[in-house]
């Protein structure tokens, strides 16, 4: 697995689930490869704006799973 995928799973995990009305944004100041991969999630649907915003119904899938394998992986 690539680090810009990792970094995009990991941006994933930041969001609260209990809350989807919370959301995340990623200051153009930040490290730059979360920037991009935050831009990345954008691209393909998963937040709503490109430097975050709130997940998308596909972002919340896509962060239930993450946070899946997050437990399984403490377990």
């Amino acid at each position: 697995m690539d680090n810009q995928l990792i970094t995009e799973i990991e941006l994933l995990g930041l969001f609260n689930l209990d809350s989807v009305q919370e959301g995340l944004k990623v200051h153009h100041d930040a490290e730059p490869e979360k920037v991009a991969a935050m831009s990345r999630l954008f691209e393909k649907g998963f937040v709503s704006q490109v430097d975050g915003g709130y997940l998308t119904d596909r972002g919340i899938e896509a962060a239930e799973h993450v946070g899946r394998v997050v437990s399984l992986l403490k377990s």
